[in-house]
């Protein structure tokens, strides 16, 4: 069955449970299975407040929130384009034909289903992703991604989700926390694409990231 008819069979579960849900996942699943590397990132919940029964699917295919989108482009180009180093200057203007041509690959899942404002409460996030536990569970390994990015959510996710019983935990030269959950695929420990700091901390940071431990994968088959 495919992805898509394996997200709605769920979806359609968990909205009786959840009458506000947004439901969120893969763009696009043909661009999704023929990407290099299959990325899924993890948020935390939509900026809606009071206005769910909509679809981040969607959104991803019309992208229209540059605050967010715009650094997970910037992202998703970088890992991509892996080994290859991308000056600041060619990633300063990301348009929406940009956004489009990158979101349609990658799958974005929020551990909260339900709307929130523009400054998310974690305990809220946490009460309601407690109550959901089993269908994020059920959710997640539908996408075997290759790398899952937590974008400010790797506590709350490690928590909730059983992607393996016990991480081994390690951490790149520059400071960022990974383990590899199966292997050759691996979760990444990382800052909201909003976070408070330069666009361009935040994109090298985590290409910095990446490149290293796609040359730990790269090392770990050829021995």
């Amino acid at each position: 069955m495919a992805i898509f008819e394996l997200e709605e069979k769920l979806f359609s579960e968990w909205r009786n449970v959840r009458s506000d849900f947004v439901a969120d996942g893969v763009a696009d699943e043909k661009n999704y299975l023929e990407s290099s590397r299959k990325i899924l990132f993890i948020l935390k919940e939509v900026n809606s407040p009071g206005e769910g029964g909509w679809d981040l699917r969607n959104l991803l295919r019309e992208p229209d929130r540059p605050q967010t989108w715009n650094n997970i482009t910037r992202w998703i180009e970088g890992i991509r384009r892996l080994p290859e180093e991308i000056l600041w200057e060619d990633l300063v203007d990301i348009d929406q034909t940009r956004r489009y041509r990158s979101l349609i690959s990658i799958a974005a899942v929020n551990l909260k289903k339900s709307p929130g404002g523009h400054t998310s409460d974690p305990a809220e996030v946490a009460k309601i992703a407690e109550e959901d536990k089993l269908f994020l569970n059920r959710q997640i390994s539908l996408y075997d991604a290759d790398l899952i990015i937590c974008c400010g959510t790797s506590d709350p996710f490690h928590w909730l989700v059983s992607v393996c019983e016990e991480p081994d935990w390690k951490m790149t030269k520059r400071g960022t926390w990974f383990h590899e959950y199966k292997p050759g695929k691996f979760v990444v420990s990382y800052l909201h694409p909003e976070a408070r700091c330069a666009p361009q901390l935040l994109y090298y940071g985590l290409i910095d990231a990446i490149r290293e431990i796609t040359i730990l994968k790269d090392t770990l088959t050829n021995n």
